[in-house]
């Protein structure tokens, strides 16, 4: 590499070193950015291709020209590079590569098993808790749904294990017929792990063995004339049939599966997912992967399902709208990690190709609305450029609030927007972690736009780093007049930051809507006339800043409540913590008692007596 800097010369270079295995590639710009990241059978056959830039794209013509240095990995297989090169590419978000821009984890329906009564419950994230899980949901109330549904067909407990142990009468769920009452013998733990297990069965997609006992159970409640007990049958009959007639694909031939239907239209893909599990529809979502000119569609859902799957397990089938170029690779990586066989079907005809088309018809749909809001919102975004001075159209603007009373539980918040709108997935709040005076609310803006745009810098000027709010605005809004603007000016100021614009944004003297006031670094101010349709999009922004800080601020302020004094102490754990409160009833007590007391109870040495002492006796 001594005399080529960039280009098709340096990767021949590179590629004269490398061995003939598979790996993954990394493609690095001059300023340190990553251009591409990508897997090969063979790295030097692969990365060769890259120095015959004649039969190339556009788009990897400009990735070439731009390559100013690579990095490489070298797998064991090709399957181990592909399931590397889709983790690479979600967690680093190269610059020619396809990404899945929403990577939200599914919930799940859990029933708990670390209890003598199971309990059934909405679990997101790592599976730590014993039990087993159903799903994926695409969506928390298609989760909570399911599970109102299933509490009046199965009677499970939703309650907590600390509710249930204290519990000396059954509770309003019991008298509405939504539990069983476990908790006070109201059945027993032997007939209530039937009605688990039932409840299992039914969501492994045994629905005609559990509907078949309860039609029986039913009609012989009929002959014997116990009419209540047939009545309850039948409601959980009906309770059933809701459950599975809630489907807007007809899953009849899929058990276990997930069906990606892609649309193209406008430069723009829409993906729709369809989730089926135990022959039931569990719901749906739309993707819009962000893509580059001269990606097809095939291409687009292979890299799609190699990233969507990296974090989440993988059913046994997937149905797909397009054939994918390394269909036989995708079903190998994604079997071996999951430990069994995953088939990949494109289907042509019969009820797969039906519930396919109804899935293409979803998604055709999606992007239509997808298209009309980013037009409409583009078009808005100009008029917001054109109103503050700016020669192009705001790709991203922030604005930022804060929230506390009297100096507590300091909050503050960060709100973005786009072409697509509001931007939630990259909302930020910020614990303010200064000694500040109650109520310095220009102390709490420094430090929360210091923090922020410190740490843009540092990415910045460190690229490989994976970013944690990932673009640098065009327009910063503080939530203040002259003072917090001035705040914001400083900071900037500090920070030798002089291309984003900075405005501030007040309330009228009678703190009304329609009269808000903007606030130049100049020192000029003015107001926009009250139907302005800018106007409006600025306290739409303004008002989402004001429910995230306090939001965020309400939640601190709940957790401090419940917070115990006991929880500051090392080497406490929970057991202890419950032994030393039913000993002295409360954690003041346990405070103000002294280490020969606090030595008596069970669980609780003379050294670690003296150590509780010493926490609260610091002094």
């Amino acid at each position: 590499m001594n005399d080529v800097t960039s280009g098709p010369e340096l990767i021949k270079q590179y590629a004269q070193t490398l061995p003939n295995k598979p790996g993954v590639y990394r493609m690095f710009a001059k300023d340190g950015r990553l251009l591409y990241v990508g897997k090969a059978k063979s790295l030097v056959k692969r990365v060769m291709s890259y120095s015959r830039i004649g039969s190339q794209s556009n788009r990897i013509v400009n990735m070439i020209l731009q390559t100013h240095s690579m990095e490489f990995v070298t797998t064991q297989s090709e399957s181990e590079a592909l399931l590397l090169e889709a983790n690479l590419i979600k967690r680093l978000q190269p610059k020619y590569n396809i990404l899945l821009r929403d990577d939200k984890s599914f919930p799940y329906i859990l029933i708990k098993r670390d209890h003598e009564a199971a309990q059934i419950v909405k679990h997101r994230g790592a599976r730590k808790p014993k039990g087993e899980y159903f799903g994926p949901f695409a969506a928390a109330g298609a989760v909570n749904r399911t599970i109102s549904i299933l509490q009046r067909a199965f009677l499970l407990r939703t309650c907590t294990d600390s509710y249930y142990n204290a519990r000396s009468r059954p509770c309003l769920l019991y008298q509405i017929k939504r539990c069983a009452a476990p908790c006070t013998g109201e059945i027993s733990l032997d007939d209530y792990e039937k009605l688990v297990g039932q409840a299992g069965d039914f969501l492994k997609g045994k629905s005609n063995d559990i509907r078949r006992e309860i039609q029986v159970n039913m009609n012989k409640a009929s002959e014997d004339m116990e009419y209540e007990l047939a009545a309850f049958y039948r409601d959980r009959m009906a309770a059933l049939t809701m459950i599975q007639s809630d489907d807007k694909v007809n899953p009849t031939t899929i058990v276990e599966g997930d069906i990606f239907a892609l649309f193209m239209q406008g430069g723009q893909v829409a993906i729709q997912v369809f989730f089926i599990r135990a022959g039931q529809n569990w719901g749906n979502r739309c993707y819009y992967p962000k893509i580059d000119k001269g990606h097809e569609a095939e291409d687009i859902l292979e890299s799609f399902i190699a990233q969507f799957y990296d974090n989440k397990p993988c059913p046994k089938q997937l149905i797909v709208s397009h054939e994918l170029p390394e269909a036989e690779l995708m079903s190998e990586a994604l079997g071996s990690r999951i430990g069994h066989k995953v088939e990949i079907i494109c289907p042509q005809r019969g009820d797969k190709m039906n519930m396919m088309r109804q899935a293409l018809r979803n998604a055709e749909e999606a992007l239509g609305r997808k298209l009309a809001e980013t037009s409409s919102q583009r078009k808005l975004l100009s008029q917001v450029g054109e109103k503050f001075g700016m020669v192009d159209m705001p790709e991203r603007i922030e604005i930022y609030d804060n929230s506390h009373i009297s100096g507590a539980h300091a909050i503050g918040a960060m709100v973005c927007a786009g072409v697509d709108g509001f931007l939630k997935s990259q909302y930020r709040k910020f614990n303010i972690k200064s000694d500040i005076v109650a109520g310095d609310d220009y102390g709490m803006m420094r430090e929360v736009l210091t923090r922020r745009f410190k740490r843009m810098l540092a990415e910045e000027n460190d690229p490989t780093k994976q970013s944690i709010i990932p673009q640098k605005p065009d327009i910063v809004f503080v939530d203040g007049g002259k003072g917090q603007l001035s705040v914001a000016v400083e900071v900037f100021a500090e920070l030798n930051i002089d291309d984003i614009i900075l405005i501030g944004i007040a309330k009228g003297p009678e703190r009304n809507a329609g009269r808000e006031t903007f606030y130049l670094p100049d020192g000029t101010n003015f107001m926009l006339p009250h139907n302005d349709p800018v106007l409006y999009y600025m306290q739409r922004m303004r008002d989402e800043a004001h429910r995230f800080a306090i939001g965020t601020h309400r939640a601190k302020r709940s957790k401090a409540l419940v917070k115990s004094p006991l929880d500051d102490i090392s080497n406490i754990g929970a057991s202890r913590k419950k032994a030393l409160l039913l000993h002295f009833g409360s954690a003041k007590a346990v405070s103000g008692a002294s280490a020969k007391n606090i030595a008596l109870v069970d669980g609780i040495s003379v050294k670690l007596a003296e150590h509780i002492y010493d926490h609260f006796h610091e002094s």
